[in-house]
């Protein structure tokens, strides 16, 4: 079982010297990835529905930093050596494919290939307003995106034609160090488990009890093999409130039984003293795993 740390850019984290600080501690406690999170804008009173809250609302005021994930990973992939840089989620269907498909292969190769791409769709539709992207289009917009990178990612010469992209025997370097990058699909819906095994190299979804996530890997599977595609080879990445309780290695067990390979832990809890929290979660968890 792999380790990992999200809401990495937020908070305290979204500076300078927090970053850096909570980053070099992760390491150093055996975490295998940090997982950054993404919102370009913040529309002022939105009224769309944060889905992983109860009350609608995204935790934290409206006006709090969130540094762009790949600017933020590619400062911390510079002061560490072995952890893993992650995004859960960028939003994919926001963004240009051909120039975001740049960055990622860029940042992948300069961090001597650590990049682990989490994607989604989105929820909130003012945003999406704001950048100009029809809400509405998301999913399919996503898929396109997806292949589009592909193609620039492994092909010499690089041709694709989808609904949303096209281009012909384009170059595009570099290319990623491993000759791609892992894109793991982020969401806790059936769309997002079906394009998981259509689509994903992993699976991450944003919230679910070990039931709910093991009806949602049945979704994923199926998806897989219409798409003739080995369910086995998408990795699954999933978090449980269990790892914080008396029988945290139980837990990761309970995780591991289901067929998750990496643990998801969040942020807050280790902001204030994260050598101190982070070192001891690595010893009590990690290290007993």
């Amino acid at each position: 079982m792999d380790f990992s740390i999200a809401f990495a850019n937020v908070g305290p984290l979204a500076t300078t010297e927090g970053a850096t600080r909570f980053a070099l501690a992760a390491e150093a406690a055996g975490f295998e990835s940090l997982w950054t999170v993404e919102h370009v804008v913040v529309p002022a009173g939105y009224e769309s529905q944060y889905p992983y809250d109860r009350s609608g609302r995204m935790p934290g005021a409206e006006d709090a930093p969130i540094p762009d994930p790949l600017i933020w990973l590619a400062f911390v992939a510079a002061a560490t050596t072995t952890i893993r840089l992650a995004t859960g989620i960028v939003i994919l269907p926001q963004r240009n494919p051909v120039v975001f498909a740049k960055e990622v292969a860029t940042l992948d190769v300069m961090s001597g290939g650590r990049v682990e791409l989490g994607i989604g769709v989105g929820w909130l539709a003012e945003e999406f307003d704001a950048i100009g992207v029809p809400f509405r289009e998301r999913g399919a917009r996503t898929d396109d995106h997806i292949e589009a990178m592909r193609a620039l990612w492994t092909q010499d010469r690089a041709s694709y034609a989808g609904r949303f992209t096209e281009f012909t025997d384009c170059i595009q370097r570099p290319q990623p160090a491993q000759g791609s990058v892992p894109i793991h699909i982020g969401g806790h819906s059936d769309a997002a488990a079906r394009r998981a095994g259509r689509l994903g190299d992993g699976f991450f979804p944003g919230k679910g009890t070990n039931e709910e996530l093991t009806r949602l890997f049945g979704v994923m599977r199926e998806a897989a093999a219409e798409a003739g595609r080995d369910a086995d080879r998408i990795q699954l990445t999933a978090g449980s409130a269990d790892v914080f309780g008396p029988d945290p290695v139980g837990a990761v067990h309970a995780l591991e039984d289901i067929g998750i390979t990496r643990c998801v832990i969040p942020s807050v809890l280790h902001m204030a003293d994260p050598e101190t929290t982070l070192a001891r979660f690595g010893e009590d968890v990690i290290s007993r795993v």
